[in-house]
Order: C-alpha cells, then structure tokens, then sequence
C-alpha cells in the first residue's frame, strides 16, 4: 500500500508539472521542503561561512534563509513572484537580507557561476537538464538535492530521513544527494618519478566519468594500472607500480588539479622506509 501511495504521489506530481508547463507556469510544483531536511541538505553540504548558496527553485526561501543564519549569502530563484516577495519579506524579518536575497527568473536560465553550493528540489528531468550547468562550475562546487537524483552521475554522500510530516513524492521518508564537482582530469599527463636511484619519464593516462576515474600509468617499458583511484572536487587520488631491470616500487599520489597542471606528494617505499617528493604532472600538449 506504501508503494502504491508513493507512485500516486510521484505521478501526480509529474501531471501537475506538464499542465503547468504547457500553461507557461512553473515547470514543477510548489511543495514546501520540510525544516528537517532544509538542515540536512545543508549539514550534508557542509554549508557555512564563506559559501554562496544558490537555491533553484526556492519557494517561499527557507533553504537560502537558513543558510543566511548560519553565516552563508545566498540567492533563491523562483517564477512565482508572490512566493519571491514573501522570501525577501522573510529576509528582512529575521534580520539576513543583506546575505539572501530572491530573484524571480527562469532556473534554467541563472547564471551559477557565484555558486559554492547548489541546491535543488526539481522532478529528475529538470535536474538531468541542469547536469551541463552543474558539471561546467568550478571543481568542489557541491550540488545538494532533496528526493530527486541526477542520472547516472552517482552521488558522492547521500542520507536517508524519516518525516512522518511529509505527504509528498517520497511519503514519510527523504532522500539527501551530495555532489561535487570533479575536476577535468581525462587524458594524458607527463612526469618523472624516482625509480632505482634516477628519474623516470612517466606518463599517466586518465579516463573519467564523473569522478569515476580509470587509467594507467606507463615508465619506460613498463605499465601500471592506476590503483584505488580517487577523485572529489580538484583533489585526486592514485596509486600504481612501476619496474624497471634493477628495481621496482609502488607508489601512492595525492595532488590537487589546477587547469592543465596536478601537484601533490608522491610516496614510495625505497629500502624499507618510506619517501615523499612533490611530483607534478602536466597535461600533454598544454
């Protein structure tokens, strides 16, 4: 019966979406987020001091005000210009209107450059159309979602929410979605790491989908899968072995990616201790 309730739910949404969609109105419906998961998209986005948060679809502003509260500024963008002068009411009421702010305009139109966080509480569609905005921000930017995912771009952290006051979408329960935007590391890279008492040529090849990164990594005649990689926002993560007639090694990278340039700390295991040299690889051709 749950399951049936829920689908219900969902279906109706979706209807009152095309209707409205097809009368130039807001492309989803107007349903409040709960106070409880306003927290926990922001606890989920670490949102504090220093960020700018831009909520799409805002509503009546609750997201974009709370994070006000908690030091953040932010903008809230909505069609409904009743829901964006209640907002900004609401803002100068609690005192935070000189860090939120709202803006009646097309979602799909906002420039989100500013952003350091993005929040959303859009039908799958809507966000699916957002991903090119979404991926196209600044590595580490975090896209934080209520019930609604982002396709096969498979979530860095997600939580779970019992909200008996709930009666939409997802009845009595909340799903939590945090993203974060990777950097651009496909392709190749060149550098030079120690091995058997010289430098190497290395070149490391990348694939990547989303932060899913794959690849390996070749030294002279020798080549290594890359192991246990790892890619949040600009910060990347490998490791990989490398041999050669009169040695061999693994090693462990941790570097952060600039444009066409990863620096970090290369560590190896060299007569039983353990070394650490910067390492820097840049992109080939750049």
């Amino acid at each position: 019966m749950r399951v049936v309730q829920r689908l219900a739910a969902v279906l109706a949404a979706l209807a009152l979406a095309a209707t409205a969609g097809a009368q130039g109105k807001p492309d989803a419906p107007y349903v409040p987020t709960p106070q409880k998961v306003v927290d926990a998209m922001l606890d989920l986005g670490k949102v504090g001091p220093g960020d700018y948060v831009i909520d799409l679809g805002s509503g009546d502003g609750r997201i974009v005000l709370t994070a006000a509260q908690r030091g953040a500024r932010g903008l809230g963008v909505e069609i409904d210009e009743r829901l964006v002068a209640q907002a900004n009411d609401s803002a100068r009421a609690r005192g935070v209107a000189d860090r939120a702010t709202f803006s009646r305009e097309n979602l799909f139109e906002t420039d989100l450059s500013r952003a350091t966080v993005v929040t959303t509480y859009l039908l799958p569609e809507m966000n699916i159309r957002l991903r090119p905005k979404f991926l196209a921000l600044a590595p580490g930017t975090r896209i934080v979602a209520h019930d609604y995912h982002l396709g096969d771009w498979i979530p860095d952290e997600r939580e779970t929410l019992d909200v008996p006051e709930k009666k939409t979408g997802n009845i009595g329960m909340a799903y939590v979605y945090l993203w974060v935007v990777p950097a651009k590391v496909a392709g190749r890279w060149a550098g030079e790491v120690p091995l058997g008492g010289r430098l190497v040529p290395v070149e490391v090849e990348l694939d990547q989908q989303f932060q899913r990164v794959s690849g390996r990594v070749r030294g002279g005649s020798d080549a290594s899968p890359i192991l246990a990689p790892s890619l949040r926002g600009e910060q990347v993560a490998f490791g990989f072995d490398l041999r050669s007639p009169r040695a061999a090694a693994r090693y462990g990278f941790k570097g952060v990616v600039t444009g066409d340039r990863i620096e970090g700390t290369l560590s190896w295991r060299d007569g039983g201790e353990w070394r650490e040299r910067l390492l820097v690889l840049r992109r080939a051709g750049a």
